[in-house]
């Protein structure tokens, strides 16, 4: 039986020397593994008590709206500055050079929701440390985050230490 790493690609040396990068779009252009992967995150939700999932831009789009959308929950997404067109709150974070913004409505989340949050990629852990921290602001309670793919050499869960974390396909390395 194939799992979720069988349909990801790994690209050696992208964007740079060294660097193997995890390829998710593999799983979403064959219906067999994107399948797979939202039964893999749907069976990490089973019995937990929440009201809206919340997806960071854009592949916690991809995963998250279908995912919402299964279990007849609300979805949240939480985007780059400068791409929502209501009043927001937002969150300064670090990147391995420099820094980047995440929002999210001010409306989207109401105070005692209970949020899981979900993404793509856990690497450093800084986007989903600020989109829990933008929930948190607005009265939510992250009871979990849930990723696809963990780049554990990087330890993002230590930045995310405080949480419910877990992750489909776990690569040991950067």
């Amino acid at each position: 039986m194939k799992t979720v790493k069988d349909y990801i690609l790994t690209i050696p040396d992208f964007p740079e020397k060294g660097v193997m990068f995890r390829d998710i779009t593999s799983i979403l252009q064959n219906p067999e593994g994107f399948h797979l992967a939202i039964d893999e995150m749907l069976t990490r939700l089973k019995d937990l008590d929440f009201d809206v999932i919340a997806g960071a831009e854009s592949r916690g789009f991809i995963l998250g709206a279908p995912i919402a959308y299964m279990l007849g929950k609300a979805f949240v997404p939480i985007r780059k500055k400068g791409k929502l067109p209501r009043e927001v709150v937002s969150r300064e974070y670090a990147l391995e050079y420099g820094t980047a913004v995440v929002e999210i409505h001010k409306d989207a989340i109401l105070p005692g929701q209970k949020v899981v949050l979900i993404d793509d990629l856990i690497a450093t852990g800084g986007t989903m440390k600020a989109g829990a921290e933008l929930i948190e602001e607005l009265g939510g309670e992250v009871v979990k985050i849930l990723f696809l793919v963990e780049l554990a050499g990087l330890e993002g869960r230590k930045h995310l230490e405080k949480y419910d974390v877990e992750s489909i396909a776990v690569y040991e390395g950067k």
